[in-house]
């Protein structure tokens, strides 16, 4: 399958991928192409604001959740119908699981795809320094992929020189340079950046980003090198790499998945495969429905920021008494972090206050001043004879902590002897801190659609 792409990366966090990227994005559309947008890494945020550009979902590649051959072929069913793809790295370039390996690094997504790679370097308080910076990424791997260079926060003024110094000495190509654009600054907060909605004006901001990347950028250059991605020729199918993901229900259910502004961590094929399966999903919200969708038979929690509603969420009380009653009912659950928060008895604000939750799951939940168990994990039921999953590649990112966080799975740190146990995993739910990306173990939302046959079964 052909598929023009660049993998956009950069030598550490904040030097500017997430807002260049969306600049770029943009002014393919206006050119008039049909674009796809990728984030490397478990990252919710940042496909956001590409799927706020492209007004269609991101996806997410990820070689820590998914193997090579099936991440190949998330970015072809994902690609398909586009005139090219854009993926946005991860950190620094070659930053990858326990920060001291290359896997899940975006060297490694632009390694197992076979991607040109575009480098952005923040280069304020720069100039010749930048030769031997870029230089070292050049170098590190002989199969580095970097094949061109964008220069962010560099002065008009001595970008011809800089161009011209680094395409002589280094042979790799200048694809331009970002100014300083102060209105198109994106705000960040505990979990990462600011949600979208959050921002006023955001679609006209990023009008006129792309309006002056057309004038610093060579979008051309960028399409050309594009074209030059190899083929990707066609793998295993899907089911053979794993056998859940052959399953489908021998009819549909229907699944309530809570979606607002204190739910809204989602991966795009987490929903694809659900659906693929045979779910319809119906979304809900639990801070502005009173009552719940009819005739469902589960319900999905994602993650999110409930702790920046929390008062909403707690007031909201016909919603909350009604996820109690059909859970405590047998309705089958599953909720990860923001999710797993909202079924607690209590939850604090960003400010301390307690508000009542659903009382779901027995214990309270509350704000720490530190990221509490930040990165990728392996889970693995503690119960051998329950253990319908097998190994389950997980991530958790939150400051949240919580008094019963559940001991049924252990959760075990790439690369290191850290682990602890987690996960509440009853008959019919499956709550906890861990974000589950479904493509890494189909067998986790076979096990959830079972669930929910069997109940809507029960009920008739």
């Amino acid at each position: 399958m052909r598929i023009p792409r660049v993998l956009l990366a950069a030598g550490a966090s904040g030097s500017g991928k997430t807002l260049i990227t969306c600049g770029i994005l943009q002014a393919l559309i206006q050119r008039g192409k049909k674009v796809a947008s990728f984030k490397c890494g478990p990252d919710y945020i940042d496909p956001m604001f590409h799927s706020r550009v492209l007004q269609t979902p991101s996806a997410n590649l990820d070689p820590f959740f998914a193997s090579e051959e099936v991440v190949r072929e998330l970015l072809k069913e994902n690609s398909a119908g586009c005139d090219m793809a854009v993926m946005e790295g991860v950190m620094g370039y070659y930053d990858g699981v326990a920060g001291t390996t290359l896997k899940a690094s975006a060297y490694d997504l632009a390694r197992i795809t076979d991607t040109p790679v575009i480098l952005i370097v923040n280069s304020k308080g720069m100039s010749l320094s930048l030769a031997a910076y870029i230089k070292g990424f050049l170098t590190y791997q002989e199969d580095s992929r970097i094949r061109g260079v964008i220069f962010n926060q560099m002065s008009p003024m001595i970008y011809p020189r800089m161009k011209k110094k680094i395409e002589e000495e280094l042979g790799v190509k200048v694809l331009g340079y970002v100014p300083r654009v102060d209105e198109c600054v994106i705000e960040s907060r505990h979990l990462g950046l600011v949600l979208p909605d959050e921002i006023r004006d955001l679609r006209e901001r990023l009008k006129k980003l792309a309006q002056v990347l057309e004038g610093t950028l060579d979008l051309d250059g960028i399409m050309k090198l594009a074209e030059e991605a190899p083929e990707l020729h066609n793998g295993s199918e899907l089911w053979k790499l794993h056998p859940s993901f052959g399953f489908c229900l021998s009819e549909p259910v229907r699944i309530g998945v809570a979606k607002d502004e204190a739910f809204c961590f989602f991966y795009k094929d987490n929903f694809r495969l659900l659906e693929k399966m045979g779910a319809e999903l119906v979304p809900f919200s639990p801070i502005h429905d009173s009552h719940l969708p009819e005739k469902l038979d589960g319900i999905l929690l994602y993650g999110g920021y409930p702790e920046l509603y929390a008062r909403e969420l707690g007031e909201n009380i016909s919603m909350k008494e009604e996820i109690r009653s059909v859970c405590v009912r047998g309705m089958p659950c599953m909720a990860e972090c923001g999710g797993f928060l909202y079924l607690h008895e209590e939850l604090e604000d960003m400010s301390g206050n307690s508000y009542p939750m659903a009382g779901v799951i027995r214990g309270k939940s509350w704000r720490t001043l530190k990221l509490n168990r930040f990165g990728y994990i392996t889970l693995t039921v503690n119960d051998k004879e329950a253990d319908f999953f097998g190994k389950i590649p997980a991530h958790e990112f939150h400051y949240f902590e919580s008094d019963n966080c559940g001991s049924d799975f252990h959760a075990a740190k790439p690369e290191s002897s850290r682990g602890w146990d987690c996960i509440h995993l009853e008959e019919k739910m499956l709550a906890g801190f861990p974000h589950f990306y479904y493509y890494g173990n189909p067998a986790v939302p076979e096990w959830f659609l079972k669930k929910c046959l069997e109940y809507k079964k029960e009920r008739h």
